[in-house]
């Protein structure tokens, strides 16, 4: 191993004893961490530097971005399929409605979860204020592995693995990961598709966040404003939280 990665790794596991572990998550971590932070490496990008996730449900994908620590922009790592998620395309409305949620999230250290009956998983951060503000009820809106879903995404037992440890290792270096939902790629021709759904006026609203970020390959920062996403560009690299 390289010195500087190996020196990386030991810092990181250092912070993440902040963070919840298990032992499944241990053995995952024995497993698999160094692997991963060498493929990283190879493609010229640091474990534990900010990441950034994007979920495309109609294409059952998760796509897992890296900054990069040069240019400060974010590259494409990994895309992993989704086994299953509930419902259709559309928001989570409300408690029990088997409805997997669309929009944007962001995950912290409290929302990891090791000791998951889905093998491994972390809460997407569902309602945030923006479904607060339609009252918009549910709880326990999970990416996890076990490809079962009862309302939220459900990945491989493996795909899962690699993504936790993504999403650990950003949050131990001090960065919360942000989660966009999309139903579908929201370019001109697939919105144009969906014209006619009901659900088409919050699409177009989620289409500002998407194309904030295929502008710049900078998560946006999101605020909510009058009932409406407000996807405000980001020119720097993200700051730490601490």
């Amino acid at each position: 191993m390289r010195p500087l990665l190996l020196i990386a790794i030991i810092f990181l596991n250092a912070c993440a004893a902040q963070l919840p572990t298990s032992e499944r998550l241990e053995r995952v971590r024995l497993a698999k961490q160094e692997a991963l932070a060498q493929e990283m490496l190879t493609d010229n990008l640091q474990f534990g530097a900010p990441s950034f996730i994007r979920v495309f449900k109609s294409e059952k994908l998760v796509e897992a971005w890296v900054q990069d620590q040069e240019t400060g922009r974010y590259v494409p790592f990994k895309t992993y399929p989704i086994c299953n998620y509930s419902g259709d395309l559309g928001p989570k409305q409300a408690e029990g409605d088997h409805q997997a949620p669309e929009g944007f999230y962001a995950v912290g250290a409290g929302q990891m979860n090791p000791w998951s009956s889905y093998h491994l998983s972390f809460d997407i951060g569902f309602p945030n204020e923006y479904d607060r503000t339609y009252r918009r009820t549910g709880s326990n809106l999970m990416i996890h592995g076990n490809c079962k879903s009862e309302g939220c995404y459900a990945l491989t037992d493996p795909a899962i693995e690699e993504i936790y440890l993504l999403t650990e290792a950003s949050i131990a270096n001090g960065y919360n990961v942000p989660i966009h939902i999309f139903p579908f790629r929201m370019t001109p021709p697939n919105m144009l598709k969906h014209a006619d759904n009901k659900w088409y006026p919050f699409w177009q609203n989620l289409q500002d966040g998407y194309n904030a970020f295929e502008r710049t390959k900078i998560p946006p920062n999101i605020d909510v404003k009058n009932g409406r996403y407000i996807a405000k560009l980001k020119n720097s690299p993200q700051k730490r939280l601490f």
